[in-house]
């Protein structure tokens, strides 16, 4: 018994029929949990996308998410996201009575303080860093170690409402990061259920701003999928949702998420007014109004929005014109994104040299990205550099690009296509 298991905690093999559900019995999980797909088909829990109809419902289906994602439970990595959901979750919030707390507390959980709530906001702020440093790839394992070992106990100990409701809040923003960095890696329907549980935590934290910051993070997931029309609509209820605690950061930013999704459309007047409205906002900003989160958002940020938008209803020289004033220096996947939007935009002014020369500086910022969001970035680069044909600077281009590790990602993305 000791050497199976060593095999299984080594990852040479895996429990079997018998042993699984023993497992299961002593520690108190599903086989989903621990990520034995062998032996259980689809965990409906786990695979649903409703929004959590209260706290303790929220508290145990992210519990049981970050087991089950921790574990490697490949029916919830691979799953596709829910364009219901998206509708659901933001109708929910909008309409939502006052927040709700935990009926019942157990009576042998941890008691935890404010201390315990700063511990875990000043880890994740650490995990922030890396993963806008190193993209999602590289931290996702340990934040959902984090989350699920150190951070699910302290939901199922004792507090009182008002440490509770900051609790909440610092595990909402937590989780928000885990949407994130899973949307970074292209699990899209994992990371639609982390800003579902998260949208309810912020919900019930009585926290409107950082709520209606997750459904622009629902908003930017949706046009990345070609979902506009849900996209547009996800921002303008975060801006409904905010409006009696509005900032002028986030109407910048939720405005600015609006424009995404309507210039994909096509609708470049419609896009172009939400990009005024969300330059007319970040005028306003008073620094000392804004939460500590969303202070990333200025004007080189909005600038990247723009140079996004504008190459997306083919205005290629606006394009490049907030593509070039875009670029931070202090936000290394955001930077690599802009510059691949400010090649894109040469190309379609017809500028392929040009467009080479910027993408060979993308490359080289990224080196160290793991972002299955960035190799999607090369490879639209890609597709469109093709229409060029064999020119020099294309060839040039291809034969230094290939020593780099996200363009030969592209390989891979393309072939499966």
């Amino acid at each position: 018994m000791k050497r199976r298991i060593a095999s299984w905690e080594n990852g040479h093999s895996v429990p079997d029929e018998f042993y699984g559900p023993l497992l299961c019995e002593a520690l108190g999980m599903t086989a989903a949990e621990l990520g034995l797909n062998h032996i259980t088909g689809q965990d409906a829990t786990l695979l649903d996308t409703s929004y959590p109809s209260s706290p303790e419902v929220a508290i145990g289906n992210i519990d049981r998410l970050w087991r089950a994602d921790l574990n490697g439970y490949e029916p919830l990595i691979q799953a596709e996201p829910s364009e219901p959901a998206w509708n659901e979750a933001s109708l929910r919030w909008l309409v939502a009575p006052e927040p709700s707390f935990p009926a019942a507390q157990p009576a042998n959980g941890p008691r935890v303080g404010l201390a315990d709530v700063q511990v875990i906001k000043s880890t994740g702020d650490m995990f922030a860093q890396l993963d806008d440093r190193f993209g999602g790839d590289h931290a996702r394992h340990s934040v959902i170690q984090y989350l699920s070992r150190d951070v699910a106990p302290l939901l199922a100990g004792q507090y009182t409402e008002r440490v509770g409701r900051a609790l909440f809040s610092t595990v909402a923003e937590a989780t928000l990061l885990a949407g994130w960095m899973s949307y970074d890696a292209c699990h899209h329907g994992l990371a639609q259920r982390y800003f579902l549980q998260a949208l309810r935590l912020a919900q019930d934290a009585n926290d409107r701003r950082f709520a209606g910051s997750i459904l622009s993070a629902m908003s930017h997931q949706a046009t990345f999928l070609g979902h506009f029309t849900h996209a547009a609509t996800l921002a303008r209820g975060a801006l409904m949702g905010i409006s009696g605690v509005a900032t002028p950061t986030l109407r910048a930013q939720f405005h600015a998420m609006e424009a995404r999704a309507l210039a994909r459309t096509g609708d470049a007047r419609a896009c172009e007014l939400a990009l005024a409205q969300a330059a007319k906002a970040l005028e306003g900003v008073n620094s000392d109004d804004e939460p500590e989160w969303i202070t990333y958002f200025d004007q080189a940020e909005l600038a990247a929005e723009s140079a996004h938008c504008f190459r997306d209803v083919k205005s290629a020289r606006q394009a490049v014109a907030h593509a070039e004033n875009a670029m931070s220096g202090s936000h290394v996947r955001s930077d690599f994104f802009v510059t691949m939007v400010l090649a894109d935009a040469h190309l379609h002014a017809g500028e392929p040299e040009e467009a080479c020369r910027v993408a060979l500086d993308a490359l080289d910022l990224g080196e160290q990205l793991k972002s299955a969001r960035c190799v999607a970035y090369l490879g639209e680069f890609r597709q469109h550099l093709g229409r060029f044909g064999d020119v020099a600077a294309v060839r040039d281009f291809h034969e230094q690009a290939r020593e780099h590790r996200l363009w030969s990602a592209t390989d891979v993305r393309l072939s499966t296509r």
